[in-house]
């Protein structure tokens, strides 16, 4: 027992010495070499605890960052004696460092200054191990447990999925170095090849793991390689400083991973609102300059005043009803659609309003379509007129034709009927008069020519084409109880209801409800849009207008806010109030929100020649005066306890889903109580209840344990008009 524990008194002296020394590298001051000799004028320890204040001060403010900056100095203990050689003047100097470690909320039991001058080894790792709890490992937490169980906790999650590794403690699971290669895989498998380890080979993947950790990782090598390997049992509190270690730094990149995705979110969303602007405002400048070249062109235009230029016009003019005009009614439609789109998705992230430039209003489309309309009225008119004149004149034309021929037709048959006489006159008389034939032939070839003219512009205006039905019956549907919607949202889920309700059944199928959730901004993924319509249809009967409404209603979403963005792109930045594309690009943001950024954002170039992006001035700019607007539509994402759960490993039973979404969409259960099951494997429903008292629901919730639960409070809302 005293060769165990002289054993572990080693490791921690040793350990406990390194994981001094980092702290003091990392501010510029000599290293130490022994907890004995260089403790015992209290210089190193002051030294120390003025390093240890200044992280516990940062540590203080962290929750409170989102709403201001803090610069913290250094943290001092005032004056002390810097070259000691009496033993009083070292007193003095411990006791100052002993009495700020309590300041800090620090309980030292049986130690006092003499003790630390006079080299008590066993008191001195005590108390560097409590320092250890306080500065290092007291803020670790996982799902409710802190310190020791917390970390042990967030150990075993890490390593569940690696069947070598069981870790139970912080001393014999460690021994084998699996444990330490299954923690670095986990967050960084481009680092170790877990699956290629030799799994026998303990001091080889012990000694991996710590040349990983030290050389990629910025962790320093605390422990030996024997300490884990060729100890009986490898000593507990040397073993959790080292792993404590692996928390700090595998959560320091998980916030940094958060503070990349918020940036590239939210970049995502500002190039495609930018795209869809841009799209925009080019089809509506080309539908407009489409509209002003086709009424130039009917201005331009000449009659020739014969009826087959006329009946040409009138062709051309039907062809431009059928194929143009209907391509240009649906382009308009669709850009009030695509704008539509753009405000609803500013309108959602609480950002500036867009409007358009001069000229590309939708104001401007329905002046240009007004004076499309007072043109075609206009055309009409014209070819109409031209037509009717040419009517008139053939008609007077065939009047004069068939008046002369019937002349010349009646006279020649009374000369005919009046021949007499000898028969050489009467021959002679018969010859003369045949003569004239074929003039009459060509006559009535004339006013055939001309009857025919008359007939066929006669049937080209009496038998006109059906025109197509201009609009189609207004579906009216009539929700209920709709009092926490204002008119103009109303309209904008009608309207996009009627929309996609393509084949005018006043109903919507999956991919026709998934579509208009889109265009609104909410989307789901399969798996939820299935449970979602299964459960409106098992409801109404079909997804109907009704349905869809209460559906918008009940939608929930966690947004972005302004502070929320600005503390990502201080994270990215270092706390700078700017940030380079260098900072982006080491947050690992995609190099196209990257491309984005840099334009959009306001720069000023350095001493250098490199570009400043001023990230609050933008910021300020999108934003609706700071403040973040909140919508009526808010995407629902799933259930908070679910991906809680998932991620540590927690199954949910499918009972959990099925009573949440009945309380969301069939409005029967008004709250649920969740809790784990005796095995802690699977979360399962505790109890559901109709009752909409506040009041019940407060009390059905457990004291002093914690529980996940859900509380409609739209029943809240109602009492409160």
């Amino acid at each position: 027992m005293n060769s165990l524990n002289a054993h572990a008194s080693d490791t921690q002296e040793r350990t406990f010495c390194k994981w001094l020394n980092t702290k003091l590298e990392s501010n510029g001051y000599p290293l130490m070499t022994s907890l004995v000799k260089d403790l015992s004028d209290g210089v190193r320890l002051i030294q120390l605890m003025e390093i240890m204040g200044e992280l516990d001060a940062l540590l203080d403010i962290r929750s409170a960052i989102h709403q201001l900056i803090l610069t913290v100095g250094d943290v001092s203990l005032g004056r002390y004696n810097r070259n000691p050689r009496m033993r009083i003047q070292k007193a003095e100097n411990v006791n100052k460092a002993l009495e700020f470690i309590t300041s800090r909320g620090v309980k030292l039991t049986n130690i006092g200054p003499e003790d630390i001058i006079d080299g008590n080894l066993k008191l001195i790792l005590g108390m560097i191990w409590t320092l250890i709890l306080r500065f290092t490992i007291a803020d670790i937490s996982e799902e409710g447990l802190s310190a020791k169980e917390g970390l042990l906790l967030w150990c075993q999650r890490k390593t569940e999925p690696y069947k070598e590794v069981n870790v139970q403690d912080f001393s014999l699971s460690w021994s084998d170095g699996l444990a330490l290669c299954a923690l670095i895989h986990c967050h960084r498998p481009d680092l170790i090849d877990y699956d290629k380890l030799d799994k026998s080979d303990r001091h080889g993947n012990t000694q991996l793991a710590f040349d990983v950790a030290a050389e990629h990782l910025g962790i320093p090598q605390l422990l030996e390689v024997a300490d884990l390997c060729d100890s009986g049992r490898p000593d507990e509190r040397s073993v959790m400083t080292y792993i404590a270690s692996f928390f700090h730094a595998f959560s320091s990149m998980d916030q940094a991973e958060t503070v990349s995705r918020r940036i590239e979110k939210f970049a995502e969303l500002m190039q495609s609102i930018w795209v869809s602007r841009n799209d925009y405002e080019r089809r509506v400048r080309a539908l407009l300059s489409a509209l002003e070249e086709i009424q130039d062109h009917w201005a331009a235009v000449k009659f020739t005043g014969t009826y087959a230029d006329a009946k040409e016009h009138s062709a051309s003019f039907a062809a431009y009803k059928q194929t143009k005009k209907r391509t240009w009614v649906t382009e308009k439609q669709d850009v009030a659609t695509l704008f539509g789109n753009v405000q609803t998705k500013l309108k959602t992230y609480g950002l500036r309003e867009y409007v358009p430039p001069p000229g590309v209003a939708l104001s401007d489309v329905d002046n240009g379509w007004n004076a499309l309309l007072a043109s075609e009225a206009k055309r009409s008119r014209a070819i109409n007129a031209q037509i009717r004149e040419i009517k008139e004149s053939l008609r007077k034309k065939f009047a004069d034709l068939a008046n002369d021929f019937q002349t010349r037709l009646h006279t020649v048959s009374t000369e005919l009927s009046a021949i007499e006489g000898p028969l050489e006159e009467q021959q002679e008389k018969i010859d003369r008069v045949q003569t004239r034939i074929p003039a009459l032939s060509e006559a009535l070839a004339t006013v055939e020519s001309v009857e025919s003219e008359i007939w066929n512009s006669s049937s080209s205006w009496s038998c006109k084409a059906s025109r197509r039905k201009l609009h189609s019956l207004i579906n009216q549907i009539v929700s209920r109880n709709m009092t926490n919607l204002t008119p103009a949202q109303l309209e904008q889920f009608e309207s996009t209801f009627r929309y996609f309700d393509r084949d005018e059944s006043n109903t919507l199928n999956q991919s026709e409800m998934t579509a208009a959730l889109a265009s609104l901004g909410i989307v789901y993924t399969d798996e939820d849009m299935d449970i979602i319509y299964d459960q409106l249809v098992q409801d109404y009967g079909a997804v109907t207008f009704e349905a869809f409404i209460n559906l918008l209603v009940d939608i929930t979403e966690d947004q972005t806010s302004p502070d929320q963005l600005r503390e990502a792109f201080q994270g990215a930045a270092a706390n700078k109030p700017y940030v380079t594309e260098l900072d982006l690009r080491l947050a690992h943001i995609p190099a196209s929100a990257v491309d984005y950024l840099r334009e959009v954002m306001p720069a000023a170039r350095n001493g250098a020649g490199e570009p400043e992006y001023d990230y609050e001035a933008w910021l300020d700019r999108v934003f609706d005066n700071g403040k973040l607007f909140c919508p009526a539509i808010l995407p629902l994402r799933s259930l908070k306890l679910i991906d809680t759960a998932q991620a540590s490993g927690i199954t949910v039973n499918p009972s959990c889903l099925e009573a949440f979404q009945e309380l969301k969409l069939g409005k029967k259960t008004k709250y649920i109580i969740f809790d784990v099951n005796d095995d802690r494997t699977e979360i399962v429903v505790a109890k559901t209840s109709t009752s909409s008292s506040y009041d019940d629901f407060i009390g059905d919730l457990p004291e002093g344990e914690c529980r996940w639960a859900v509380y409609d409070l739209s029943t809240q809302r109602v009492r409160a008009g």
